[in-house]
């Protein structure tokens, strides 16, 4: 299967980040944007292994050869994301005395209770319409990080902001990888018989659920931070966090959100996946990796 603009192999990437010099606010003078998108960091360990251990009971009901090839693809560049981010947990909030396990294990609860095998004690984790259900809410959730994927690798406001340039890097190849692979969640519910009304009913439980973690987890972030001072509360960080470039418009990401409720929807034309390439092409971490490195040094990498 040779690349394509329309497809080609999706492949992991085992990166790996040292971040031993990130400053608590990663974002100079910008405590608020640091600590919404920490909250992603504090989100996708939990989250991204959840969606391997769907993807593994999908892969052997998907038949087509192609559309297999990308779950396999999505599924590896998803344990590589649920570990980096995992490293982050372990070497950037530890270094800097933050215990983030009451917050954790809360996510821990939903996606091994609501979202797992037994919801509410019922043992229907084997049954094609679960499946179904868990691959709505991984469709729901693919498309919003595929829209911030896309976002930060054009956020140069966080360059000039002098931000982090690990954490940056994190977040753009995590982001060009998103971007990468926007359509396989979608088409995968799709072919495994998914429907309209369903993929619109667990958007809007999407929603709520990311709209419930982002606040309490940028709250809780912020007051860990020493010299964050008083939080200003979640609207108004991101309200000056995106004037600032350092976040996405709060209306551009619900009209994002929008967009999935068109019945003709697709992701495919969310991102550039050229674009998204280059990246890949230039970022420290994925090029140290494709080399047999590390980006930085290794004492404290993930």
């Amino acid at each position: 299967m040779t690349a394509t603009a329309d497809h080609y192999p999706i492949k992991a990437r085992h990166v790996k980040f040292d971040f031993s010099d990130t400053p608590i606010t990663w974002i100079p003078n910008d405590p608020g944007s640091t600590h919404i998108i920490n909250t992603l960091n504090l989100l996708f360990p939990e989250g991204e292994l959840w969606f391997c251990r769907v993807y593994n009971k999908a892969l052997p009901h998907i038949t087509d050869p192609n559309l297999h090839a990308d779950a396999d693809g999505f599924l590896r560049q998803e344990a590589v994301h649920s570990r980096s981010h995992g490293g982050v947990l372990k070497h950037y909030y530890e270094r800097h005395g933050i215990d983030t396990k009451p917050f954790t294990r809360k996510l821990n609860r939903m996606f091994t209770g609501a979202l797992g095998e037994t919801p509410f004690g019922l043992k229907i984790g084997h049954t094609r319409f679960w499946l179904r259900q868990q691959l709505a809410v991984i469709a729901s959730l693919e498309h919003f990080f595929g829209y911030l994927g896309n976002w930060v690798l054009n956020a140069e406001a966080l360059d000039r902001g002098h931000a982090d340039p690990t954490m940056v890097d994190l977040l753009r190849w995590h982001g060009a990888e998103e971007v990468e692979h926007r359509n396989v969640a979608f088409d995968i519910y799709r072919h495994l018989g998914g429907s309209y009304v369903g993929r619109c009913f667990h958007m809007t439980l999407s929603i709520g659920m990311l709209l419930h973690f982002m606040t309490t987890g940028a709250r809780f972030m912020y007051q860990r931070d020493p010299g964050a001072g008083r939080y200003p509360g979640f609207v108004i960080a991101w309200w000056r966090g995106s004037r600032r470039g350092h976040l996405p418009s709060f209306w551009k990401v619900m009209g994002a959100a929008l967009r999935f409720f068109l019945p003709g929807y697709t992701p495919h034309g969310e991102g550039s996946t050229e674009q998204a390439l280059a990246y890949l092409a230039r970022s420290p971490a994925a090029q140290a990796a494709a080399h047999g490195g590390n980006w930085g040094t290794s004492k404290a990498a993930s």
